[in-house]
C-alpha cells in the first residue's frame, strides 16, 4: 500500500495527552481530522521520536518529532455513474446538491446503482481527496429517496469531521416546503390535544416527541414518550388552500434530525403530507373546498410533498458562514398552484 509520511514538531505547550497534540499540531494542509489521526495511531501510523505509539493517552513533550504515515486514499468500490446532477456550490472541500425526487442518497442491497454516491464519484473523480481513507464523498446526513432538496457532502477528510460535528450538535439550518392535509393552527382545538404539541409566538406548531422504528413495520418510524431518540419540529403556515381550508403549504425546521422526523412527526399532529404513501394516507378532501384540479392534483401525487428547501452551516475550512436555498421543484409548484384555483 502506497504512503505519504507528515513530519511536523509539537508546538510549546501540548496538551497532556498525545492524541490532542497531534490534532492541535498537524499542518493544516495534511487534512486529518480528530478522528482519522486517532485511527492512524491505533494502527502504529504514528513515530514519536523514532518510536512507534499507538496509546493516545501517552504524553509527548515540546520539541518532539512526529511522523504520521498516511496511506494513499484507496479507489472506492461503488462505481461511478455518469448521472447529471443539480449542483448548488462546489470548492476542494465539499458540494451542495439539490437532489431529485425519486434518486436514494447511498447504494444499498436494494439499490447498488443509480444513487447520488454513484453520480458524485463520477462528477468529482480525483477531486475527492479521501475520506477515512478510501476516495468516497463523505454523506453527512440524508434526505429520503422521494424528498427533494438540498443535501452538503463532504470531499476531504478535514470536511466530514467538521461537517458531522455540526450536525451532531444540531447546529445545521435547515429549511423545508411541505404540504399538509389541514391547517396547522393553534386555534384548531384538535391539535392542541395532541400529546407533545404545542404553540409558541407567531403561530408556529412545535411538535416534541421520542422516535424510534417501528416495533412491527421496520421500515417506519413510531411516535414515543419514552425510550427512542429525541426529536424536536417546528412548523408554520405559509399559505391555506380551500374553503373551508383543507391543506396548507407550511415551513418546517428541524432542531433535531431524525429519520423521517417531518413527515412522521406532522402525521402525529393530523397534518400528514400529501402523497405520503407511509404516513399521509390517502385522504379525501372535501370536494367543494377545491377546485376539480386542486383535488385531482392531491389525490394524484405520487410522492411526499416535501422539500429541503434551504440548508445554512459554517464552511469546516473556511470557518465562513454560508447559505443556500433551492426552489420548489417543478411537481410541488405545479400542486400549489391546482390548489390555489
Amino acid at each position: 500500500m502506497t504512503r505519504q509520511s507528515v513530519s511536523f514538531r509539537i508546538a510549546a505547550d501540548p496538551p497532556k495527552r498525545l492524541d490532542k497534540a497531534l490534532s492541535r499540531d498537524v499542518p493544516e494542509e495534511a487534512a486529518l481530522s480528530r478522528s482519522r489521526i486517532a485511527s492512524l495511531l491505533e494502527k502504529g501510523g504514528v513515530t514519536v521520536d523514532g518510536v512507534v505509539v499507538t496509546d493516545p493517552r501517552a504524553k509527548v513533550g515540546e520539541g518532539a518529532e512526529v511522523v504520521i504515515e498516511v496511506p494513499v486514499a484507496e479507489d472506492s468500490h461503488i462505481r461511478p455513474e455518469d448521472i447529471p446532477l443539480d449542483v448548488v456550490f462546489e470548492d476542494a472541500d465539499l458540494i451542495v446538491i439539490n437532489k431529485p425526487a425519486g434518486m436514494v442518497v447511498h447504494p444499498a442491497p436494494g439499490t447498488p446503482s443509480g444513487t447520488l454516491v454513484n453520480a458524485l464519484l463520477h462528477h468529482c473523480g480525483d477531486d475527492l481527496s479521501g475520506v477515512g481513507g478510501m476516495k468516497r464523498p463523505g454523506i453527512v446526513h440524508r434526505i429520503d429517496k422521494e424528498t427533494s432538496g438540498l443535501l452538503v457532502v463532504a470531499k476531504s477528510d478535514v470536511a466530514h469531521h467538521g461537517l458531522a460535528a455540526q450536525f451532531e450538535k444540531h447546529t445545521v439550518e435547515r429549511y423545508y416546503r411541505a404540504v399538509c392535509y389541514g391547517v396547522p393552527d393553534a386555534n384548531d382545538p384538535r391539535v392542541r390535544g395532541v400529546k407533545g404539541v404545542s404553540f409558541e409566538p407567531g403561530n408556529i406548531m412545535r411538535i416534541t416527541t421520542q422516535l424510534a422504528r417501528h416495533r412491527t413495520d421496520r421500515q417506519k418510524q413510531a411516535v414515543l414518550f419514552q425510550g427512542g431518540r429525541h426529536a424536536v419540529t417546528r412548523v408554520r403556515i405559509v399559505e391555506r388552500f380551500g374553503q373551508p381550508e383543507v391543506a396548507a403549504l407550511v415551513e418546517c425546521w428541524l432542531e433535531t434530525g431524525r429519520t423521517h422526523q417531518i413527515r412522521v412527526h406532522l402525521a402525529h399532529a393530523g397534518h400528514g403530507l400529501i402523497g405520503d404513501p407511509t404516513y399521509g394516507g390517502r385522504r379525501k378532501l372535501n370536494a367543494k373546498a377545491l377546485s376539480e384540479a386542486g383535488i385531482a392534483a392531491a389525490a394524484g401525487f405520487e410522492r411526499q410533498a416535501l422539500h429541503a428547501a434551504i440548508l445554512g452551516f459554517e464552511h469546516p475550512v473556511s470557518g465562513e458562514n454560508v447559505r443556500f436555498e433551492a426552489p420548489l421543484p417543478d411537481d410541488m409548484a405545479a400542486l400549489i398552484s391546482k390548489l390555489s384555483l
